[in-house]
């Protein structure tokens, strides 16, 4: 064993240094979440159209009666076969916590632009019920910087507020990105295909008619969203990103047991990417 080890005593004056520094994490993040919250709003004024499972829909429609919308951008690409494993198993959450922001005036669902069709079978089999609407014949993923063209690719990109270079020819070819095209695989695509589509989230706000962008985050700004990675950084290895670990639920060799669980219907949820 290559860990210290201490005393009780030296691991408790260990721990409340750091439980200190902890402290003035959690009230810095309390103001960050201040300023996010005073960031001014932008009027959305372009007529996004989506597909739902009620039908057709414009972006008020997303509100489902509420005045706050939260986005989630899915990595669901119109050629994809499955959706990414990543978003997937951040998606695993996202039935326990929607009737707790439905009841706090807020609507979170999921956006892609795969058909909604796919959509739809790609829930039933991941067992999740959460509102997913698809953007495939409009601009709403591209607009707010989770989905690109090819065109995109060969010019130059901007993701997560920052410029990427143009994809190299080279590049397009399969077999040439390392783990990465196990994750492109699995989701039925080439590397290029799949990192057309980009993790991301956008909140919205609606007041009286008119619909307002509030804040967007994308790639490690979304971490503290996954509630798995919360846990794993409190696990004595951490996060242990050895490898590319992450999988679809049902995808593990083994699943944990359920007998005697009080708190899980289904499988936890675990995350990867960004």
């Amino acid at each position: 064993m290559s860990h210290p080890l201490a005393s009780r005593e030296d691991w408790l004056k260990a721990r409340l240094a750091l439980l200190a520094e902890e402290k003035e994490l959690t009230r810095r993040s309390d103001e960050l979440a201040r300023r996010r919250q005073e960031l001014p709003w932008v009027r959305v004024d372009k007529d996004y159209r989506f597909d739902t499972d009620r039908g057709p829909a414009v972006l008020k429609d997303l509100f489902d009666g509420r005045s706050q919308l939260l986005v989630y951008h899915f990595m669901f690409g119109p050629e994809f076969t499955a959706g990414c494993p990543s978003c997937s198993s951040l998606a695993d959450e996202f039935d326990r916590i929607s009737v707790h922001l439905a009841n706090h005036d807020v609507t979170l669902m999921a956006v892609s632009r795969a058909p909604l069709e796919k959509l739809q079978g790609y829930k039933r089999r991941m067992g999740w019920s959460f509102p997913w609407a698809s953007s495939i014949d409009g601009a709403f993923n591209h607009d707010f910087s989770a989905s690109y063209t090819e065109e995109d690719q060969r010019a130059g990109l901007e993701y997560n507020y920052k410029p990427e270079p143009p994809m190299p020819e080279s590049s397009a070819q399969d077999g040439c990105h390392g783990p990465l095209d196990q994750i492109a695989s699995g989701c039925g695509v080439d590397v290029p295909a799949y990192i057309r589509e980009r993790p991301g989230m956008s909140a919205f706000v609606l007041e009286g008619a008119v619909v307002y962008h509030t804040y967007s985050a994308y790639s490690r700004g979304l971490d503290v969203l996954w509630g798995m990675y919360q846990w794993l950084d409190r696990a004595p290895k951490g996060r242990n990103d050895t490898s590319i670990w992450i999988r679809r639920r049902d995808e593990y060799e083994t699943q944990p047991a359920q007998a005697g669980a009080c708190c899980h219907e289904s499988p936890p949820a675990v995350v990867s990417l960004g």
